[in-house]
């Protein structure tokens, strides 16, 4: 088993010189950042996967989490991410912890990432995401369309599928009235997804709706739709 003092340590051995400052302004962090590449926290919460049981992975990614480490939140939403995880109550809830406190975008799309999971295991918990909707916390209004994403960019939709993929439109087009670049950004993001498995949808709400977008995101929708006006 993997405690929290073994896996910071593993951290800080792969640290590479000088990176960390470069990915704090990159990622623009204020909180510690130890310059680790993506590569590396891969392989190490891979293996740290293999080792944990689904409770014990919880609570690593639980103590991780609460280090506030830019690195070590990233592994911890990793440890998450898997499709197969049984039971996935606790996991939910943690996630659920998480949303309200994100505050960058590469912390935000790994939480959002291992939520996507969550989500797809048990479709009912789309009615916890929907009270994301009017939070006052701008990441976690962010976070209703991010982990919701795989419903942008399914082939063949079944009629539930159909369901949550109507209401997360929804949720956009309520978000078009936020100017808020990263609302505006996810917006367009969902609708790029959508638009290469249903251009004809797409195509729908954004003659109602892309007006009241920002130009960048409009014209980031309809990357994917040549007949687009």
């Amino acid at each position: 088993m993997v405690n929290l003092k073994q896996a910071l340590d593993e951290l800080r051995a792969n640290i590479e010189p000088d990176r960390a400052s470069q990915m704090a302004t990159t990622y623009k962090q204020s909180r510690l950042v130890l310059g680790l590449s993506a590569s590396t926290l891969n392989n190490l919460s891979k293996s740290w996967r293999q080792s944990l049981s689904t409770q014990e992975r919880v609570e690593l990614a639980k103590a991780l989490w609460e280090t506030d480490i830019f690195e070590a939140r990233i592994t911890a939403a990793k440890l998450l991410t898997q499709a197969r995880l049984r039971p996935d109550a606790a996991a939910w809830e943690l996630i659920q912890d998480w949303v309200p406190q994100l505050d960058s975008l590469a912390i935000a799309d790994h939480a959002c990432v291992a939520g996507q999971k969550r989500l797809a295991a048990d479709r009912s918990r789309i009615n916890i995401v929907q009270g994301w909707v009017t939070s006052d916390h701008i990441w976690q209004r962010r976070a209703a369309l991010i982990i919701t994403l795989p419903w942008a960019k399914l082939n063949f939709p079944k009629p539930k599928d159909l369901e949550i993929r109507e209401q997360v439109l929804g949720w956009a087009a309520i978000y078009v009235n936020d100017k808020e670049w990263i609302i505006q950004k996810s917006i367009a993001q969902w609708l790029k997804n959508l638009s290469k498995h249903d251009a004809n949808r797409t195509q729908e709400f954004l003659k109602i709706y892309g007006s009241r977008m920002k130009g960048f995101a409009q014209k980031e929708a309809s990357t994917h739709l040549s007949d687009f006006e």
